[in-house]
């Protein structure tokens, strides 16, 4: 019996030890990003294009590629989910590594994203609860994980949206918000105190959907930097 349990806890070490160091096989960057747009149908076509542009161009923001130089590592990695109602999230791009050298080829890509299918609603706790799945799948290994989430409306359908953000501090992420309010003057107040969460979390407002250009750089910038957290 005692060489049986032995054996058991030599087995546990193993793969323990084989778990760990598949995870330090992993590339490390210094950062795991998603960027969460929202698409659902009180974005129009225009709006949209004018959100996704200015996603793609912050890329190409010589702030924002100081910022990705700043890290210890020089390297973060993105994906880019587009989210609408409680089953309508979409990963349109995949974990990619960005240094500052790439980083304006994944701003390329993503302002050529073509608009996903929408149902109307906007379930912001489901993408909340999509962009919290997709650090497990991640081919690479961050101390910090990060949503960031934007929208111009509350979560109106599906789980309670604070739900699956303390779902998300709780795997370690950090949930930062950028509320666009065109339609709803208070939607900050709204992501303070139900959307964003972790450490160092914080929401940044539009005005409106020209205004989000400088928005995004401002907390891409503000996201991607390594500050002390108190």
């Amino acid at each position: 019996m005692r060489a049986m349990k032995a054996l058991t806890v030599i087995c546990a070490l193993a793969l323990s030890c084989f778990v760990h160091a598949q995870a330090w096989a992993q590339e490390r960057v210094d950062l795991l990003l998603v960027l969460a747009v929202d698409s659902s149908y009180s974005v129009d076509d225009a709006e949209y294009a004018l959100q996704i542009e200015a996603l793609g161009a912050a890329f190409r923001h010589p702030e924002v590629i100081d910022a990705i130089a700043s890290g210890p590592i020089g390297a973060i990695a993105v994906a880019v989910v587009q989210w609408s109602g409680a089953r309508n999230q979409e990963t349109v791009v995949p974990w990619t590594l960005v240094t500052p050298r790439s980083a304006p080829g994944l701003g390329a890509v993503i302002s050529a994203i073509p608009r996903s299918s929408a149902d109307g609603a906007t379930a912001m706790a489901a993408a909340i609860r999509h962009s919290t799945a997709l650090f497990d799948q991640a081919p690479f290994s961050a101390l910090r994980w990060t949503i960031d989430i934007s929208a111009d409306g509350r979560n109106n359908v599906g789980q309670e949206v604070a739900r699956a953000r303390d779902a998300a501090i709780l795997q370690g992420a950090t949930v930062n918000g950028l509320a666009i309010l065109l339609e709803d003057r208070t939607l900050d107040v709204y992501f303070k105190r139900y959307v964003i969460g972790g450490p160092g979390a914080f929401v940044i407002t539009a005005k409106n959907y020209t205004d989000f250009r400088r928005a995004i750089v401002r907390k891409l910038v503000r996201e991607i930097r390594l500050t002390p957290v108190s």
